[in-house]
């Protein structure tokens, strides 16, 4: 038998494994209006009446469960929740009647809705997809099996609800009353639907304890299937009104186009390329015969590149710190980009000194090319960020092109790193590594080694860009090295930022503001005939924690 893992609860092991894909719900349109208080009530009234539909089947998946339950206490506890459901469908009438409407008597639900409760009660009636339940249902085991089933498939929604509401209430000031949908907003909030949620997750919990890893396997894609039917019910929700999401659908069909660059080390990937560099170094160097004698006489042995890259890393970072402290100045909190800039020219000086020691020290002689290529292909890239331009590409709605603008040493490892798919069109510029016959020389091919000169290979990059229709640049980065794109570009999206980035920021006045918080301002300042406006050199920075929120922006889901 299987029953609970070390990871402790199921639902929260679910929900953490999953949590990116809530982030795709919570940057719709419809949660970005709700948020900003201005959406249209028609809108919300619709939502209202394909919530309704949902909540009971809720409740109906709910009296199924509780008839599958062998347990006298677990029975207890899903019939309260059936009842707090009922109450929660009840508190919809009182709510719209405050704000003097009434809900549609009748409403057909839609499709994205439908799926979703037919999914619901086709799992709570033993089924799942087109397949029965493995086994037979007769028995109290077996019932017990299908009512776990059953709260999988709710316990994620419930969970989202929970979670989005608690997102948007963050953005509101306690004490203002005047948002439309603040009442809403807070009884999602509120202990008593949070103790919903807990029990639910509990009780998944309890019914879960007996089972299988099979069958616990079988949960895990219910919960998951579930987060996806969930995301494509709030993607549905018709929005009439001007958006500020997905970024994708503001830009003039023909001669629009979005412009996307990124950064490479950190941005992209998990770890500097520089490590990565070192590591082949390492593992690829001759070994020391017992003589002394070296197998190789070109290369440093794989214990002398060790102590030489361990020597370098100190030296970089030690001098790292007393650059940072030499161009950040203590006075002033006003933007002053023209300060950053002459900042950042005494840090190209320090990157520039860095790079030519690496060259000097020889740790990057001997590399070998399809090595190097190898280990770019296994290179494992954060997460979202392959499927975000994979996606991108291949829509054909959009016209776009994107740029990676890198300090990497060598371009064949970012190449290697995105060469499947179609993400041979993305547009690498980066150092080099100079060869012969496949074999490193250990000098580099300075391209781009500081901020000045990503900037520079920015700007013209731009120039060469159509200026006939609507234009935009978005820029992705997480180092010092990308502060300057990121305040030049229309958009600039900091990806889980350096504390160095931030410090040095802070001290230019650079204002560093969560995605969605970015969004829902930018939607209240919409009003009726205007229109969305982007524009590099605000002195904001936009932060987001993961790829999914870029997609969701971009893209939507």
């Amino acid at each position: 038998m299987g029953g609970l893992d070390v990871d402790g609860r199921l639902a929260t092991r679910f929900w953490t494994k999953f949590k990116n894909e809530s982030v795709f719900a919570l940057y719709t349109p419809f949660f970005v209006c709700l948020a900003s208080g201005n959406l249209e009530t028609a809108t919300f009234l619709h939502f209202i009446s394909q919530d309704v539909h949902l909540l009971n089947a809720f409740a109906q998946a709910y009296e199924l469960a509780e008839d599958c339950a062998d347990d006298e206490e677990d029975k207890n506890a899903i019939r309260k929740l059936r009842i707090r459901m009922k109450d929660k469908i009840k508190s919809f009438d009182s709510i719209v009647r405050d704000w003097g409407f009434e809900l549609p008597t009748e409403c057909t639900a839609n499709n994205p809705t439908v799926k979703y409760t037919d999914f619901l009660l086709a799992t709570a009636s033993g089924k799942i997809g087109e397949e029965k339940v493995p086994g037979k249902i007769a028995t109290p085991f077996e019932k017990t099996k299908v009512a776990a089933y059953t709260l999988g498939a709710i316990a994620p929604c419930l969970r989202l609800f929970s979670f989005i509401h608690k997102e948007i209430q963050a953005l509101l000031d306690p004490s203002d009353n005047s948002h439309i949908y603040k009442k809403w907003i807070d009884s999602y909030c509120s202990e008593n639907f949070e103790a919903s949620v807990m029990q639910a997750e509990d009780l998944l919990d309890a019914l879960s304890v007996s089972l299988t890893s099979e069958e616990l396997e079988v949960i895990e894609k219910l919960y998951h299937q579930a987060m996806g039917l969930e995301v494509d019910f709030f993607s549905s929700q018709p929005i009439a009104q001007q958006i500020v999401v997905p970024l994708s659908q503001l830009q003039e069909p023909v001669s629009g186009q979005l412009t996307i660059f990124c950064d490479f080390d950190l941005t992209c990937t998990a770890f500097d390329s520089s490590a990565i560099l070192a590591e082949i170094a390492i593992v690829t160097a001759p070994k020391v015969g017992p003589d002394g004698s070296q197998t190789h006489l070109t290369r440093m042995s794989s214990a002398d590149l060790k102590i030489k890259w361990s020597a370098l890393s100190a030296q970089y970072t030690e001098e790292f710190e007393q650059c940072m402290e030499s161009i950040t100045p203590h006075t002033g909190r006003e933007f002053n980009y023209e300060g950053l800039c002459e900042a950042l020219e005494q840090f190209s000086d320090f990157e520039k000194k860095a790079n030519l020691r690496v060259v000097q020290s020889g740790v990057l002689k001997g590399l070998n090319q399809e090595g190097i290529k190898r280990a770019g292909q296994s290179l494992i890239l954060q997460d979202g960020c392959r499927e975000f331009f994979t996606k991108l590409l291949k829509n054909e709605n959009i016209k776009t092109d994107v740029h990676v603008l890198s300090y990497c040493w060598c371009g064949d490892l970012i190449r290697s790193a995105f060469s499947s798919g179609d993400l041979n069109a993305l547009n690498i510029y980066s150092n080099e590594l100079s060869y012969e016959e496949s074999i490193s020389t250990g000098e580099i091919v300075k391209k781009v080694e500081s901020p000045m000169e990503k900037l520079q290979a920015f700007r013209n990059i731009l120039r060469k860009r159509n200026n006939d229709g609507q234009n935009l640049a978005i820029y992705v980065g997480a180092s010092i090295g990308d502060l300057l794109c990121l305040l030049e570009a229309d958009v600039g999206i900091v990806m889980c930022s350096s504390p160095s980035l931030r410090r040095l920021g802070d001290q230019f006045g650079v204002s560093f503001v969560p995605l969605f918080s970015g969004l829902v301002e930018k939607q209240k300042q919409l009003v009726e005939g205007s229109s969305s406006t982007w524009k590099g050199l605000s002195g904001i920075l936009y932060t987001v924690s993961s790829w999914a929120e870029i997609h969701a922006f971009i893209l939507g889901s």
